[in-house]
């Protein structure tokens, strides 16, 4: 009788020609662009049939969410790694901005096409995933008394993603880059933590 296969084989083989098919569309996305790329295609690309793509991946669009969920998902590696947890909730923020500025700019040209299309035919204003990843380690610096108990941490976060969402977009929009990313969301968010106010106003 033969033995059983390894447990999880068939997952892992899976995410393997899900990896296959997000390469390849993001090859052809940033060779050829977003809206000229077709699902045959990233199916020829990857040596699959038509039919696997569509398992994986119902609508073109589910690739550009499948790059975001990545990308935060390297930064949480990233910041993980660094034991950034521990950190005053200032300085998480700074990282978790600095880290996802470092990645957008090492692939600025899959950045300006992804983004681009995110903005276009994704729902990249109205994902919540990033507001909701930056909320959290809002209400944790909160739960340890450096945020202001009348705070809305989901509003926090909300504001915090907006703010990202826009420089990016401004950022990707020209070429050469028009100013220092990673310097535009620290000074952003320097003004998100103090407010704008003069402290001798009221």
């Amino acid at each position: 009788m033969p033995a059983a296969p390894p447990a999880g084989r068939r997952e892992r083989k899976r995410q393997q020609v899900r990896d296959q098919l997000y390469a390849a569309a993001l090859h052809l996305f940033v060779s050829q662009g977003y809206e000229a790329t077709t699902m045959d295609q990233i199916g020829e690309t990857a040596d699959v049939a038509r039919a696997t793509v569509f398992n994986h991946f119902s609508q073109k669009v589910g690739f550009l969410e499948e790059w975001g969920v990545r990308r935060r998902a390297r930064v949480n590696e990233i910041l993980g790694s660094q034991h950034a947890e521990g950190l005053p909730v200032g300085d998480q923020l700074r990282r978790y901005l600095k880290e996802m500025a470092d990645l957008n700019v090492a692939s600025r040209a899959e950045t300006t096409v992804l983004m681009d299309a995110s903005a276009r035919y994704g729902r990249l204003l109205q994902d919540p995933s990033l507001e909701t990843e930056l909320a959290r380690i809002v209400e944790h610096g909160q739960r340890r008394g450096e945020i202001r108990a009348d705070v809305d941490c989901d509003q926090a976060g909300q504001l915090l993603a907006a703010c990202y969402f826009t420089t990016i977009l401004r950022w990707i929009r020209t070429e050469p880059a028009p100013f220092d990313l990673q310097q535009r969301l620290a000074g952003a968010l320097g003004i998100i933590l103090r407010g704008v106010l003069d402290d001798d106003v009221t």
